[in-house]
């Protein structure tokens, strides 16, 4: 089931051109980031999905063809900072929730305990560390049991320990079936908590597609030897190679689909270079996105 779809969703500021154009598909169950750099359009994006910012162009559907109240009613959005009250317990600040959102405050127990806050709930908002206090941030999101959750940059501003907690607990309620849209600037977040993934820059899409996909991409050796010009030569000349590119006396190459990095050890070995490092790395997420956001993404006339 399709739970949201944009067509060619479009929004500009001015000269600042935040989202163009951009086409997304996100399916029920899944866990979809939206990653990119500070000023790729992942705040504009959610922002014009749930109504908050009007769209200059294109347009988007929730669950088929809701838009509005209807899907809101459905979906549990945290884009800005919640306001709790300092001065008020647990409890007495979900039950506001509960009243502003049309929630039977019952509802309130079960969602303490999800968040692993319950011990806690006669405590006064205050008292709560960072990590806790967003803990209950997307607990009252999931007042009212909604279909989908979408977060801005949730993470933001939390010690490793909350970062942490935040991320066990979105796995938990990933767990259950339900579908959360995220948008995070941080790599590592995106790898370890979504299935599918987008990456943004200058509010355009860049690439789409399963996190697993995109983490396995093609196969990356990291070479030196004690003549890196020759061992460079060497490269260029190589039928193995893909692409390389040097960092110092390092060489960072990408080999052709088909190759081992024990393929080009000999090839090299036989063209007289003896290697003092041959390190195979995993093409990760980050590799990905740093190569992607390197490309110049500017509309050609």
């Amino acid at each position: 089931m399709i739970i949201l779809e944009t067509d060619s969703l479009d929004k500009s500021y001015g000269p600042v051109h935040a989202v163009n154009h951009l086409n997304l598909k996100v399916e029920s169950g899944q866990v979809y980031g939206i990653l990119g750099p500070n000023g790729s359009g992942k705040t504009t994006t959610l922002s014009m999905l749930m109504g908050i910012v009007r769209p200059d162009g294109g347009m988007y559907r929730w669950f088929g063809d809701q838009s509005g109240p209807a899907a809101n009613k459905r979906i549990g959005a945290l884009i800005e900072t919640p306001n709790f009250y300092p001065y008020l317990n647990l409890v007495q600040n979900l039950r506001i929730v509960c009243r502003i959102k049309g929630v039977d405050e019952k509802d309130i127990q079960r969602v303490l305990r999800l968040v692993n806050l319950h011990e806690r709930s006669q405590s006064k908002f205050q008292t709560l560390s960072l990590g806790m206090k967003q803990r209950l941030a997307l607990g009252s999101l999931l007042l009212g049991d909604p279909d989908v959750l979408v977060l801005d940059e949730v993470t933001n501003g939390l010690d490793p320990e909350g970062i942490a907690e935040v991320r066990t607990l979105i796995r938990q309620v990933a767990s259950t079936g339900k579908t959360i849209i995220l948008a995070s600037h941080i790599l590592d977040e995106v790898e370890k908590v979504c299935t599918h993934v987008i990456v943004l820059k200058l509010g355009s899409k860049l690439a789409e597609g399963e996190v697993d996909n995109l983490i396995k991409g093609k196969e990356i050796v990291v070479l030196s030897s004690d003549d890196p010009d020759q061992l460079g030569q060497a490269l260029t000349g190589s039928s193995r190679v893909e692409s390389f590119s040097r960092e110092g006396e390092e060489y960072k190459v990408i080999i052709k689909e088909g190759t081992r990095p024990g393929d080009l050890s000999k090839e090299l070995m036989d063209k007289g270079i003896v290697l003092t490092r041959l390190e195979s790395r995993k093409n990760r997420l980050e590799d990905q996105f740093l190569e992607l956001v390197k490309q110049d993404n500017t509309p050609k006339p």
